[in-house]
């Protein structure tokens, strides 16, 4: 019998209710072609099979793959991929099997200390985004990872991962998934979130550009944007364009919307 591992950080769903939910946010038809992260058990993966063309599992735990292998192994439509998601070269490693390739959606239930790298191997970055972008993303994530996602402009919630993110795709929040839905139960809720790439991002003249003012302007919260940007950008001159945009120039960075991040980066000078 396997169990979790802790230094994997595996908490497997077992709640019926938060399944149906990420199969029904998922949106799935029968010729989709599904990449799932983090498969566990299988518990989602026996589920989602029946619905779609094929899926392709990726899962670093040894033992876990053994488990699927055996379970799940004579599926003609599911085929298993051991080893680290973010280090795996996984187009690649399907060039050999065609009725895998062109993977279309991802659903993953994805460990906490490794939410941002994962979502930005999906994505991409603001400077390099996915150049085949997925059509439609579920994550079952932490709930304050989940809100920060999904921020508003002004909100606490909202920070550079809120901006990288939604730059590139479109973010909502499906469901809220108590502690207890899973086992072992983790200390915190986690939730469904649905993303949605952009097949045309917004238009940064220089995403490069962009992707440096926000870190810069997320850089300390606290701070006013034009102290934490006043490194690469006049005072004078920041101070001017954000009154232009309607900005109130002693806002903070999380008080900005994508359009103004875009409108901002599109007529900055920026000191190298």
């Amino acid at each position: 019998m396997v169990r979790p591992r802790k230094v994997f950080a595996q908490h497997w769903l077992k709640s019926e209710k938060a399944l149906a939910e990420i199969i029904q946010a998922a949106k799935l038809e029968q010729g989709d072609r599904i990449l799932e992260i983090g498969p566990g058990t299988g518990i989602l993966t026996r589920r989602v099979l029946p619905l779609v063309q094929s899926l392709v599992a990726v899962e670093i735990d040894r033992d876990l793959c053994e488990h699927l292998a055996k379970e799940l192994g004579k599926r003609e439509n599911f085929l298993l991929l051991q080893g680290d998601f973010l280090e795996l070269d996984v187009p690649s490693l399907l060039e050999g099997y065609s009725a895998f390739q062109n993977t279309n959606k991802v659903v993953a239930n994805i460990p906490y200390n490794i939410t941002g790298p994962i979502i930005e191997k999906i994505l991409g970055t603001i400077a390099n985004p996915n150049p085949e972008p997925y059509d439609l993303i579920v994550l079952l994530v932490q709930k304050e990872v989940a809100e920060r996602l999904v921020a508003k402009p002004g909100s606490k919630a909202c920070g550079a991962l809120t901006v990288r993110v939604q730059y590139l795709a479109e973010c909502e929040l499906i469901s809220i998934v108590p502690a207890k839905a899973f086992y072992p139960p983790p200390k915190v809720d986690s939730a469904v979130v649905r993303l949605i790439p952009r097949k045309i991002e917004p238009a940064a003249q220089d995403p490069r550009k962009l992707e440096t003012l926000v870190k810069l302007g997320f850089g300390a919260k606290r701070k006013m944007l034009r102290n934490n940007l006043q490194s690469v950008v006049e005072r004078d001159r920041l101070t001017q364009l954000l009154e232009q945009l309607e900005v109130n120039p002693q806002a903070r960075a999380e008080e900005l919307s994508i359009g103004q991040w875009v409108a901002l980066s599109n007529q900055l000078e920026v000191n190298s």
